[in-house]
């Protein structure tokens, strides 16, 4: 297994990667085909971020949003819980909207999570692809930019822990100020998630965070250009290196048959329901297939066909760290789970096989 870095931020070995799950908590359909209430979803997330913990994994991540479809609203609350039940995994948000909350109060809720955790806490800061929270907060989706722009300056003024001084349009001035509670023996582990724009990829490396690829379609290694300007634009400011680390989808079976055949109706459900918003054709299986060969950015099939393909991803990209987003539409939790235990159990030793053998 690949060895975490006393500094968790910090790049990993050329022959290693580190290996984490991703999830929005989709509220599926139960065995009569009727909606999931939100609340069991949540239960049954805290069963499969505890599985994580006990295979091994790296890290878990939930993703905040305001929408029937997915049942965590509020990540730190989740987190918090999933912390009591955890020893060693990291957890973190995927990602949390920055521009429709307040950055004070962001920071102190994962302080508090990093405290009941013992330091296992991370949070991935993004604008996030749904717009829900900003009518449901009051915000103008005109201020789309300005929001994200003014609230990272300031939770990255609240982060360094020292006391704040900050002006800007988008909420009340702070005049040196001091936040609380401080982390004890480091500072928050930030990310920035970014959809594929060379604009954001700067802006993550102009703070120094590690920076973590949204890549959901099209092929992995195009993103290569994207790697090569976080890393010359970190050199440039004079930023130690940070991690870099992609976010896919992906399902796990025993056969690479039974993969594609279980997860693809889930997928063509939640593909068509989100396009359908937001004007795209419908899906159809030769597109879910092509998505899933080599070069796709669907990590679907066997344990040896993943693990194959993340080390693709590993010799393409350079990158640190590959969060599997394993939730799919109305994927049912058991399979989840199964494919939770694949993931940790089989995937992540065969990579460090494949990666050793290629170094």
């Amino acid at each position: 297994m690949t060895a975490v870095p006393a500094d968790p931020t910090a790049p990993v070995a050329a022959n290693e990667i580190l290996l984490g799950l991703n999830t929005f908590g989709d509220a599926g359909v139960d065995a009569d085909g009727n909606p999931k209430e939100h609340a069991r979803v949540l239960r049954e997330l805290l069963q499969e971020a505890k599985l994580a913990d006990a295979v091994g994994l790296h890290a878990f991540g939930v993703g905040e949003h305001h929408r029937r479809d997915f049942a965590v609203s509020a990540p730190e609350v989740f987190l918090a819980a999933a912390a009591a039940v955890t020893s060693r995994i990291r957890l973190g948000s995927a990602v949390t909207v920055l521009s429709s909350d307040d950055p004070i109060r962001v920071f102190q809720r994962f302080a508090t999570v990093d405290a009941l955790s013992n330091g296992r806490a991370e949070v991935m800061l993004g604008r996030g692809s749904f717009v829900e929270s900003f009518p449901l907060f009051g915000l103008d989706l005109a201020d789309y930019e300005v929001l994200f722009e003014e609230k990272l300056e300031l939770f990255d003024k609240v982060r360094s822990q020292k006391p704040v001084h900050w002006e800007g349009r988008t909420r009340p001035n702070v005049n040196g100020l001091q936040v609380y509670p401080k982390l004890q023996h480091h500072l928050l582990p930030a990310w920035i998630g970014v959809g594929g724009t060379p604009e954001s990829v700067l802006r993550c490396a102009e703070y120094g965070y590690p920076i973590i690829f949204a890549i959901i379609g099209g092929e992995p290694r195009r993103f290569a250009p994207l790697v090569k300007l976080y890393r010359d634009a970190m050199a440039k400011y004079g930023h130690p290196m940070r991690q870099i680390a992609t976010h896919s989808p992906g399902f796990i079976a025993d056969t690479d048959e039974a993969a594609r055949e279980e997860l693809f109706p889930h997928w063509l459900e939640q593909r068509n329901r989100i396009g359908s918003e937001r004007g795209w054709g419908p899906g159809n299986r030769g597109e879910f297939d092509a998505m899933c060969g080599p070069e796709g950015a669907l990590y679907v099939g066997s344990p040896e066909t993943v693990a194959r393909k993340i080390a693709l991803l590993k010799r393409n990209l350079g990158v640190d760290r590959f969060d599997l987003k394993y939730s799919n539409g109305t994927l049912p939790h058991q399979s989840m789970m199964r494919c939770i235990e694949l993931y940790g159990s089989e995937v992540a030793p065969r990579v460090a096989e494949l990666l050793a053998d290629a170094s």
